[in-house]
């Protein structure tokens, strides 16, 4: 008689330290550091997600038979903040019709698009486990942003509605050096780009530090940096002074710093993450009108790095159809959305077919622009 497979059962944990970090980041893979359980247990730790953020985590783990298979970020959530796939419009539909778009469950990582690995572990049973939380607690919906192309199979054979929207990715077709990619653009963008790096950091010098080589006076520099930012693009910044003091010590080497300094002073800066293969441009700010010095800490400064270092990819943030002219090709980002109600899943299906569409123009069009050189 064959011996019954053990059952599988889901539970949900309010704090990623219910998980040993080491059972945590042998399911996680330890590629992509933002689903480190370094990572995530510094936002809660700094109180940059919790109690009076709108993101209450409400991770998901999975075992089977007293073993931990699976491990999922997620988060219930009262607004559309901070999540870079833009559902505001969905929200204001669904309440028109009398329905509670909030709380949601958001399988992500706060405050990030990049897209990377979300079902660490059995992924089956995560997307049966999370559309479960959702119906058992009457919840508008599921919904996976910047999901990794690899997981789309997983999420429609559930059938889940999957969104596409567009990025900009530096890729290293095995370049030897900064002056080897700029072999490979139009001359004119060649001589654009040497113009602009020379310019940008006329009067200043730039450092490159590493990890603990991230001293005081530098995370105090990125977080006035990242406050300024922060009220301009956003509102208000998401992240707390505390995760800011505590980064280098909870990520180590896997935060690098481009930082600019005029006569010994912080002036500007780019705050980035370090993947097994790619590099993520993360923050940046500056105190100085310097035209050009964002390109260069943001994207050039990373180039170069990930050149020296042999990483694939530089992923700098969401949109900006000025990276092209640098050199970062568009590709296509993913996210997947449960929706138990049966006529708003049409209507959102219906507005994803039509988004699909212009999701494909965008990313003809951006082809058509790169710099590079033809032939």
């Amino acid at each position: 008689m064959d011996t019954p497979a053990p059952e599988l059962s889901a539970r949900l944990l309010p704090a990623i330290d219910s998980v040993a970090p080491a059972q945590w980041d042998a399911l996680a893979g330890g590629s992509d550091p933002f689903v480190s359980h370094a990572f995530l247990s510094l936002l809660e730790a700094s109180g940059s997600v919790g109690e009076g953020t709108g993101w209450s985590p409400l991770h998901v783990l999975v075992d089977r038979g007293g073993e931990v298979v699976g491990v999922a970020p997620a988060y219930l959530k009262a607004h559309s903040q901070g999540e870079y796939v833009f559902d505001h419009a969905w929200a204001e539909a669904y309440e028109r019709a009398g329905g509670d778009y909030y709380p949601k469950l958001q399988l992500s990582v706060p405050f990030t698009p990049c897209p990377g690995p979300r079902l660490l572990g059995d992924r089956a049973a995560l997307i049966a486990g999370l559309e479960t939380v959702a119906v058992q607690n009457g919840l508008s919906g599921a919904h996976a942003t910047f999901i990794e192309e690899g997981d789309l199979a997983a999420f429609e054979a559930r059938g889940w509605l999957v969104r596409e929207g567009v990025q900009f990715h530096w890729f290293n077709r095995s370049y030897a050096s900064f002056d080897d990619f700029l072999g490979s653009l139009s001359s004119g963008r060649r001589k654009n780009i040497r113009k602009e790096r020379a310019r940008s950091v006329e009067g200043l010098e730039v450092e490159i530090l590493r990890g603990r080589e991230i001293g005081p006076d530098a995370v105090e520099a990125m977080w006035r940096f990242y406050q300024d930012t922060g009220s301009r693009k956003w509102g208000f910044p998401y992240l707390t002074r505390a995760f800011f003091d505590g980064m280098v010590e909870a990520l180590g080497d896997a935060l690098l710093l481009f930082l600019a300094r005029e006569g010994g002073e912080p002036v500007a800066g780019a705050l980035n993450l370090v993947g097994e293969d790619t590099l993520y441009g993360r923050y940046w700010g500056t105190v100085v009108d310097r035209p050009g010095l964002h390109f260069e800490l943001s994207y050039y400064r990373a180039i170069e790095w990930a050149i020296t270092h042999g990483l694939k990819v530089v992923q700098a943030g969401a949109q900006g159809e000025h990276k092209l002219m640098r050199g970062y090709e568009p590709v296509r980002t993913y996210s997947a959305h449960f929706l138990p109600d049966a006529g708003f899943r049409a209507a959102v299906a219906d507005f994803l077919e039509r988004e699909k569409v212009a999701v494909a123009q965008e990313m003809e069009w951006a082809a058509d622009a790169l710099p590079f050189r033809k032939g």
